[in-house]
Parts: structure tokens; sequence; C-alpha cells
């Protein structure tokens, strides 16, 4: 029977040293294997698939498919007839809420016309304007900011909450206990980088919070603080970052930008 098994396809682009997260990602949402994948300059490509789901219509046709052909061709007579009737039934239903529905929206008009919108002397009431949270110099961590908290935990580094932290606390600077999920030179450049960091201890396994990134930055911009300092950072270090909240990219694998203030040794 393995014959008869169909498949569905799709592809996702992942950015590089995000791939494990991609799958991981992708496979629980439900089904779906990794085939194989192709490595680019920047990113993978992560080709998947799954068993189709099974759909009314095709359980239909499969068991049309399994009668004899004369049942076949009687069973195909009898529907050619019962459209038309169908056809005629379903136009004088709609000529019948067609009428419903024009007396219905005179009705609606009459009851409107006599309601005269909410007003102070005449003067219409102005709706309050939303307010952004006030910038402080206090710095964002888990212990004093709950929205902080839960992104740090999401299996999602794609979710709408990441882009919201983002919009709302641009600007302002974050801090938390973090590693180096993956390191690559920026561009054609040898003492720049791009650099991937993520919650907690597990560097390039790391598989919760946002891909956060240190993009076109070399050792000096880290600001590297604390006992034994090193010379040089590689993936899997763990420090204590602190970091200026940056953009949020989804069109660039859901990319969460940040600017180094200070990378304190663990």
């Amino acid at each position: 029977m393995s014959g008869d098994i169909r498949y569905e396809y799709k592809s996702i682009q992942a950015v590089r040293g995000m791939e494990n997260r991609s799958i991981t990602k992708t496979q629980e949402e439900g089904g779906w294997e990794l085939v194989d994948q192709t490595q680019g300059m920047l990113r993978t490509t992560l080709n998947f698939r799954r068993v189709r789901p099974e759909t009314s219509w095709s359980k239909t046709w499969q068991a049309f498919r399994g009668l004899a052909p004369a049942k076949q061709r009687a069973l195909a007579v009898a529907v050619a007839v019962m459209l038309p009737i169908a056809a005629v039934g379903i136009g004088i239903a709609a000529a019948q809420d067609k009428g419903n529905t024009n007396a219905t929206q005179s009705t609606e008009l009459a009851t409107k016309s006599a309601i005269k919108p909410a007003t102070v002397n005449d003067t219409p009431v102005p709706l309050p304007t939303p307010t952004l949270p006030e910038k402080t110099d206090q710095v964002i961590t888990v212990e004093n900011n709950n929205d902080f908290a839960a992104i740090l935990v999401s299996t999602d580094y794609c979710a709408p909450s990441m882009e919201e932290f983002a919009t709302k606390y641009k600007g302002q600077k974050v801090q938390f206990d973090g590693s180096i999920t993956n390191m690559q030179n920026h561009e054609n450049y040898r003492t720049r980088y791009g650099i991937l960091i993520g919650p907690g201890d597990a560097g390039p396994k790391t598989t919760a919070g946002p891909a956060f990134k240190y993009e076109n930055v070399n050792m000096s911009d880290l600001e590297l603080a604390g006992n034994n300092v090193p010379s040089y950072v590689g993936e899997g270090d763990k420090f204590r970052f602190t970091a200026e909240v940056g953009e949020y990219n989804a069109k660039r694998g859901c990319l969460f930008f940040l600017t180094p203030v200070s990378t304190t040794v663990r």
C-alpha cells in the first residue's frame, strides 16, 4: 500500500545557525519530516514533506473509484438528474433571502436615522489616544519585566510577541544570561562578525527565546568585561549580555537585532 501514499511538500529558508530551531518548529506544526537541506552562504533551504491529509472529497472519490463500472455510470446519471433540481431550489431560497434582507435593511436605516451620535454640548466626544510606555533608564530583566520573561522562554522565535516587544521597547536596554549560538564573518571581513545569541547556556543547541543578533561587530564593540576577559569569543561561550533593543525583522529569518552595551564573562 506504500505506493498509494501521497505527500505534500514545503520548503523554508533558515538563517545559518538557526537550522535546528527551524526544523524543530516545523516538525511541531504537524507531521512534517525533513527530507534534505541545502546550505547557502547566509541561509539554508530546508525541504519537508508530510502525508497529505485526507479530505471528505478525496474519501468520496476513492469510494467512487472502488465501485464497479456499471454502478459508477448509474451514480453519475443520478447526480446529473439531481443537479438541475438542486439549482432551482437554491435560486428560490436566494430570492426569498433577498426579500428578507431588503426589509431588514430598511428597518435598520430607519432606526439609525433616529439615533444621534453621543455628544457633549453638541461636540463629538473624542476617543482616548493610546500611549506607548514611557522610556526609562531602568535596564529590563526577567525579574522586572513580564514581557521580557515571556519571550525568553518562547519556543517560537517567529511569534508575534517578538515583534511586539521590539516595537514597544525599542531603544531601551535589556540584560540576560545567555550564550553564543552561532558566529560568522560579516560579509568578506575577517575581524567583523554576525553573532547569534540565545538565552541560557546551551549555545548552538538553544531551543527557546528570540533569535537575537549582533550584526557587523568586532571584538571591541562587545565591550567585554569581568574576570579573565578573553581576546576572542566563539560559539558556546557564556556571558551576561546587556544590549539596546533594535528592530525585529520577520523577512530576515525572524531576527531580533540588538546593539551591544556590555558583555560580562560568566
